[in-house]
């Protein structure tokens, strides 16, 4: 019932007046945070389109308005004619202000679509909720390619968008840039790629580099100073074996050893035995043995007796251990540094936001460890809404989209030249979304308040909450 709703509000051709003007972001004031604040008046929907007979609305996720074919070299801005752009019939007695969102819809892997249709939703929903009639919501399809996003772009631009939401994948970010820049529309994209940020693109993407540091810091102020990890042998392990190392080496700490391995089940022990240390102790377990049994005491014979069953001497000469994998690949990981030997009640493992999984709670290796992610009352309610209007649980990246587009629609509501400028996005005091607080850094990228969290045997809970509120940005 609730995606039709959606659907309707983004048609709304049936409809003569739009009853949403009570959704709002409020504005931005110093020393404050603008909150998303969302009210639900789902049955003014119902009522305000009630008269317009029984057509029934398309699915919110078929929904492609704007999308006609267009000349792919867009005329400078100074020649744009503004009453040329489209202008729905239910728009016709205001200005809109457009809104593109890029996103691979008709990308050829099905699981790729399912997230942009996912994110497309998300967007729907935002903008029922927070109703800002005068925007019109523009989603463009990239095709899961640069070439797409490019083209998606011109188009967007040529119809009049005064900012992009997406694209997706880095590359997409990178061909989609130059052209937003023409027209000095900014962009705010979901690529988790730090190095496609800045000049004039915003990442509102969960940055791995921001969970590491944040669990680090937790990790040191409970005097913990010493760290290893196992990474994946990929670029995501480099850039996670990087941001390790700048997390502990920036509080005096001690990287001991960073080890990868690859992405087979079978490869991953030989790693994960050297990072145990597992021959060097298991040596010197052999080794004190010998030098026991040569000892004729009471107390040698009482060690002796204490060393049976031992594989190894000794403790690891680390702390903490960071494993920044999920899922199957974590459950693969996890179990191997105990089955060398190394105790879990003495070495915390440490993870990021992909470990946000209450069955995780049942591998033995995880329970007591730490792993920063966004905090989860919010979150989880927008999950609800989200199940109840299109009859799914959205995967964890829709609420980038969910976030950019209130985001967009509370600015909006702005005169035209207060909107979405560098100014207004990089607010230092910084928004507050179903993630929690973010605020757009000068080069492009983001910072969020993470919560540190604790697994334990029936799922995470909060241990360090995340903050409420942001101590000024760092200059660059």
């Amino acid at each position: 019932m609730v995606a039709a709703i959606i659907a309707a509000y983004l048609s709304l051709a049936h409809c003569t007046q739009h009853p949403l003007g009570g959704f709002r972001l409020s504005t931005l004031r110093s020393g404050s945070i603008a909150r998303l604040t969302i009210f639900a008046l789902a049955t003014l929907m119902l009522a305000a389109c009630a008269s317009g007979g029984n057509n029934t609305p398309p699915p919110a996720t078929q929904q492609r308005p704007n999308e006609t074919p267009i000349s792919v070299t867009p005329p400078p801005v100074a020649n744009l004619d503004r009453n040329l752009f489209l202008r729905p019939p239910h728009m016709s007695d205001r200005e809109p202000v457009r809104i593109a969102v890029l996103l691979p819809l008709s990308a050829r892997q099905a699981s790729v679509r399912s997230v942009a249709d996912s994110l497309l939703n998300a967007a729907q929903l935002a903008l029922f909720e927070f109703g800002n009639p005068n925007v019109l919501l523009i989603p463009k399809d990239t095709q899961g390619t640069n070439s797409g996003a490019e083209g998606a772009a011109r188009e967007a631009l040529q119809e009049g968008a005064e900012l992009i939401l997406g694209p997706l994948f880095s590359g997409s970010v990178t061909a989609v840039r130059p052209i937003a820049a023409q027209r000095n529309v900014p962009v705010i994209a979901f690529s988790s790629d730090s190095s496609v940020a800045g000049n004039g693109v915003y990442l509102l993407s969960f940055l791995p580099e921001q969970d590491v540091d944040r669990v680090v810091d937790f990790a040191g102020l409970q005097g913990l100073t010493v760290f290893a990890g196992m990474v994946p042998q990929n670029d995501y392990g480099s850039l996670m074996r990087q941001a390790l190392t700048n997390a502990v080496t920036s509080r005096a700490g001690e990287v001991y050893r960073i080890e990868s391995y690859p992405n087979r089940a079978e490869a991953m022990f030989e790693p994960a035995r050297r990072l145990a240390l597992y021959d060097e102790r298991k040596r010197a377990l052999a080794s004190e043995k010998a030098r026991l049994q040569e000892v004729d005491s009471d107390e040698a014979a009482a060690e002796l007796k204490r060393l049976e069953g031992r594989e190894t001497l000794g403790d690891v000469p680390y702390q903490a251990v960071f494993v920044p994998a999920g899922g199957t690949e974590l459950r693969s990981v996890a179990p191997l540094l105990p089955y060398f030997d190394v105790d879990p009640r003495k070495v915390r493992f440490l993870g990021t936001g992909q470990w946000d999984d209450a069955s995780l709670g049942r591998e033995p290796s995880l329970v007591g460890a730490w792993f920063a992610a966004p905090p989860r009352e919010a979150h989880n309610a927008f999950s609800q809404r989200y199940a109840r209007a299109f009859g799914s649980q959205p995967p964890r990246i829709a609420s980038l989209s969910y976030d950019a587009t209130s985001l967009a629609s509370a600015l909006a509501a702005r005169p035209p030249s207060q909107r979405f400028n560098e100014q207004i996005l990089g607010n230092p005091d910084g928004f507050a979304g179903v993630d929690g607080i973010f605020r757009f850094l000068p080069d492009g990228r983001n910072e969020r308040g993470l919560a540190v969290l604790e697994m334990r045997r029936n799922g995470p809970v909060v241990v360090d909450p995340a903050p409420q509120s942001f101590v000024p940005a760092p200059t660059f």
